[in-house]
């Protein structure tokens, strides 16, 4: 029943946002009227479906999921990979747990070109397609059971950030204060936790300081998957002066931050060294500051992740973390 290999069926360029190009190879004349697109069919699917009919109504629902383009294409991978080991006309109905426990054993025991194993994130990642999957094909009654819902596996746990104590904070802080633009980024990361991609996407118009006492900045995304994790945060009334004087000097034009994800790592480290902390200090670390700092003021999780603007993938490793920094003297 094992192949050697798989492929997923090719993509056309408009599936892969790619533009296509007129039919007459330049821009058409106004009064020329194009024909729409044909649209795409997606099979009805049955217990007697094959695997790799799944291919489609799989990417389909996970586009109307709004799930990241990095998850569905991880996740189309993943299936392609289990197609390969199954098989392509192997029907959905006739997939038991112990075929997944001889997937997962695959897994583990296939290496690469280079004779490395597969990284353990990646084996997490690919087992946490395969309940996705069949979860999916279940519940909308493709199959009577769920043969993954026995399937037992345990994430890798990377080892806990060392966090910075409260007095090292202060020192950064004052650090900081030497360049109002460091003190700028660490002030919004240490009072709004964002990551490194919603601090270069914020955006003039998204800082509101209607009310003196109640600044706030809205999160936003450019990309429709990502709309549920859009939020408003809110921010201590210092903001308002530090923000002020930053405009004054830097006068940037649209966006908050007009710099790269490099410049900020620089910005960062340069506050770093001034402050003479000895052990290394991220955005990221920053970011898992915060969420410890909402834990024990006694946030609870759930509202965390809404703050964080976590995916529900994301936060399944990232509320183990921080709950059992929040708890740690």
């Amino acid at each position: 029943m094992e192949r050697s290999s798989g492929h997923d069926e090719p993509q056309t360029g408009t599936e892969m946002g790619i533009e296509q190009p007129s039919l007459f190879g330049v821009e058409p004349p106004r009064h020329v009227i194009l024909p729409p697109p044909a649209l795409i069919q997606v099979p009805v699917l049955t217990p007697d479906s094959s695997l790799g009919a799944c291919r489609l109504p799989y990417q389909e629902y996970l586009r109307l999921s709004a799930r990241s383009p990095n998850t569905i294409t991880c996740f189309l991978s993943d299936l392609a990979h289990l197609i390969a080991f199954l098989g392509d006309e192997t029907r959905v109905r006739e997939v038991t747990l112990g075929d997944l426990e001889r997937w997962r054993q695959h897994l583990r025991m296939q290496g690469s070109p280079r004779g490395l194993s597969p990284a353990p994130k990646t084996v997490a990642r690919r087992l946490t397609f395969v309940k996705n999957f069949f979860g999916w094909l279940a519940r909308e009654g493709v199959v009577p059971a769920d043969p993954s819902a026995q399937l037992i596996f345990t994430r890798p746990i990377p080892p806990l950030p060392e966090l910075l104590f409260e007095h090292e904070i202060g020192l950064l802080e004052t650090a900081a204060g030497e360049d109002v633009r460091c003190q700028l980024l660490v002030m919004v990361l240490l009072e709004a936790g964002l990551k490194r991609e919603e601090l270069l996407g914020l955006r003039l118009r998204d800082v509101d300081l209607s009310d003196p006492a109640h600044p706030a900045i809205e999160v936003r995304f450019p990309r429709q998957d990502k709309r549920g994790r859009e939020r408003r945060m809110a921010l201590t009334a210092r903001f308002i002066e530090t923000y002020a004087r930053y405009i004054a000097q830097y006068q940037p034009a649209e966006r908050v931050f007009e710099c790269t994800g490099r410049n900020l790592n620089y910005i960062l480290a340069a506050a770093v060294r001034r402050a003479k902390l000895q052990r290394p200090v991220t955005l990221q670390l920053l970011r898992d500051v915060y969420a410890v700092r909402q834990l024990r003021a006694g946030l609870p999780l759930d509202a965390l992740r809404e703050k964080l603007g976590l995916s529900e993938e994301a936060w399944i490793e990232a509320s183990e973390k921080y709950r059992k920094l929040a708890t740690t003297l």
